[in-house]
């Protein structure tokens, strides 16, 4: 049998793999005018001028501009997920939580660099961190991620989220961890995955200590 040709080719992967570099082009696009100009005051139209498509064409992609503002964590996040769910039935809770965000955070690299510099996503999170309205959708997401966490945890764990506390009570204090480490790396210098994964690192290595530890005779 030949070997295809471009021009032999399928036709649905080559349309698939367009369709993605569009999206991918959009959020680049809207990213940069949202850190250079602000979120408020870039429109959608802007956006899709930036990329040489038409209106229509962005909201193929994106609902509204909240969509593609998120669109880089979302990917992330949904990495995380996937990770967490396929950690080991006998891992602790705790450790299964550390394990899926350190091994998603040695594979999201290249993912997020293959649509946003890595420099892009850390100016796009100090610009998410300082936009009112950006803010009030971040605490939304999160508190929808943290409940899809906890029932997560619950079911590998055979416990009833609504009457034992114990998985929302972990994944609070987790997310709590995973945001402040989140903003010690967006207002720091260096905007490397390895920079964020040695923060996160230290961070959840301290919530035990934290928590049962006393402070004064074990800084």
């Amino acid at each position: 049998m030949a070997t295809p040709t471009p021009q032999t080719a399928p036709t649905g992967g080559l349309r698939e793999r367009k369709k993605q570099r569009t999206r991918d082009a959009l959020i680049r696009a809207a990213l940069e005018l949202f850190t250079e100009q602000g979120y408020d005051a870039t429109t959608v139209d802007e956006i899709a001028e930036a990329v040489d498509v038409s209106q229509r064409t962005y909201f193929r992609y994106f609902a509204n501009k909240e969509d593609v503002a998120f669109a880089v964590q979302e990917m992330v996040e949904a990495r995380f997920l996937e990770e967490l769910s396929a950690r080991p039935a006998a891992e602790a809770p705790l450790t299964a939580l550390r394990s899926a965000v350190m091994v998603a955070w040695d594979e999201i690299g290249s993912a997020i660099e293959s649509v946003i510099p890595l420099e892009l996503h850390m100016r796009s999170y100090q610009m998410i961190e300082s936009t009112p309205a950006l803010v009030a959708v971040h605490l939304r997401r999160s508190s929808e991620l943290e409940e899809q966490i906890a029932r997560l945890i619950a079911r590998r764990e055979g416990l009833d989220v609504d009457t034992d506390p114990r998985p929302r009570v972990l994944v609070a204090a987790f997310s709590g961890v995973m945001r402040a480490a989140g903003k010690v790396w967006g207002e720091g210098p260096d905007c490397s995955v390895a920079s964020i994964r040695e923060l996160t690192e230290s961070y959840l290595d301290h919530i035990g200590p934290a928590i049962a530890g006393d402070w004064r005779s074990h800084p």
